[in-house]
């Protein structure tokens, strides 16, 4: 890459603006399924510096997408900057800018990340850098689960807008993922007729749900374990997860129901329906052993995914990183589910997960440096010039 070229797209990165674009968005509420008032005011930031904005429903009237493009005028690729604008459900954390650090609730999940797109096209269109190609930004509701089930990025898939690589600036700055497992997030309800009753006053053989939640939990455990044979060189093994067991309203009663939720994630790709029958097989070995009824919620949230190294973004990626930070990234495994795994099981199109070193997603205290998103803003930018012109 020319190096005065790179030095004048660099210098183009304005960290004011960046800050008070980053600011404004997450400045906004928009726990997932309503993201429609944030969503817009993206739109008028776009709007505003001139750029032509779309806003494709994509299967959720109630917060529409927004898409704009940066085009060359000639032939190359397209880079396609990703992310989405919802946040998960804890109560709302107000924006703010404290020593160099974005603060507030979507800062670092992902609201900073998709600042630093906005900014890397102003830089790119400020230099006019990008001479073949063009860049596709797309952001969305509906990402993060259980309350969300990706329609809307699903939509916009199927409606065609997509490009030829996709970046993702989740937050994770090393390694740069070119794997990652597949994840369903699942909730059971072990149940019984009847209703709650003292402990004294139970009729005998009443099935008790939650000693067969514990049981539940147990076999679980046993699956994760046996499961650890099952590895990939860059993403680890394949999991159970238990995080949350509940039953019973007080300490003497036969409650009805028991409730447990996790994860079950999985390293190699095409395994979706083996994974489901496998779980669903164990849950109904559990009810016949226990004489209860059992209910199963099982939400797919991505397959597991493998990229090629000498696939052109990855070369691009590490080109742009090096130029900015002086050294490529490691290559390792991506640990949790982001977007990518949908671009690559319904497009099949290659998609890279980069973003800030930020701190505290999916928690009250998220933060990020201003310094963290410049640099991704340059990297986005340079990425762009060498993908979509070589």
């Amino acid at each position: 890459m020319d190096t005065r070229l790179a030095d004048t797209l660099k210098g183009a990165v304005n960290p004011r603006r960046l800050a008070d674009t980053a600011l404004e968005l997450v400045a906004i509420p928009s726990p997932t399924r309503s993201a429609g008032a944030v969503a817009d005011k993206l739109a008028q930031i776009l709007a505003a510096e001139g750029f032509a904005v779309e806003r494709p429903l994509a299967d959720w009237p109630e917060a529409p997408a927004v898409v704009t493009r940066l085009d060359s005028g000639n032939p190359g690729r397209t880079l396609q900057f990703d992310g989405h604008l919802d946040t998960v459900h804890l109560p709302f954390v107000p924006a703010r800018l404290e020593d160099g650090v974005l603060c507030g609730s979507g800062a670092s999940d992902m609201k900073g990340g998709i600042a630093a797109f906005v900014e890397a096209l102003r830089a790119l269109r400020d230099t006019g850098a990008l001479q073949q190609g063009r860049v596709l930004l797309t952001t969305h509701d509906h990402h993060e689960g259980p309350w969300g089930d990706r329609r809307q990025l699903k939509a916009l898939i199927r409606e065609g807008y997509l490009g030829d690589g996709v970046l993702l600036p989740e937050y994770l700055a090393t390694p740069l993922p070119l794997a990652g497992r597949g994840a369903a997030i699942f909730e059971v309800r072990i149940k019984r007729d009847g209703e709650p009753v003292h402990e004294v006053l139970q009729p005998p053989g009443t099935p008790h749900v939650l000693l067969a939640g514990a049981d539940l939990v147990m076999r679980l455990r046993g699956l994760d374990q046996r499961l650890k044979v099952h590895t990939h060189p860059l993403t680890g093994a394949d999991t159970c997860f238990v995080g949350r067991l509940a039953s019973g309203e007080i300490y003497n009663q036969v409650p009805v129901e028991c409730v447990i939720n996790g994860t079950r994630r999985w390293v190699q790709a095409g395994s979706v329906e083996a994974v489901r029958a496998e779980f669903e097989a164990l849950l109904a070995e559990l009810a016949q052993d226990t004489g209860t009824k059992i209910e199963l919620d099982y939400s797919i949230s991505g397959d597991a995914f493998a990229i090629d190294p000498a696939d052109p973004l990855v070369g691009a990626f590490q080109l742009a990183h090096r130029t900015t930070t002086g050294a490529a990234l490691p290559l390792g495994g991506k640990p949790f589910m982001d977007d990518g795994n949908t671009f690559l099981a319904l497009a099949g199109i290659p998609s890279l997960t980069h973003g800030p070193a930020a701190i505290g997603a999916h928690t009250l205290d998220e933060r990020v440096s201003l310094d963290e998103l410049v640099r991704v803003a340059r990297v986005y930018a340079l990425t762009a010039v060498a993908y979509c012109g070589s």
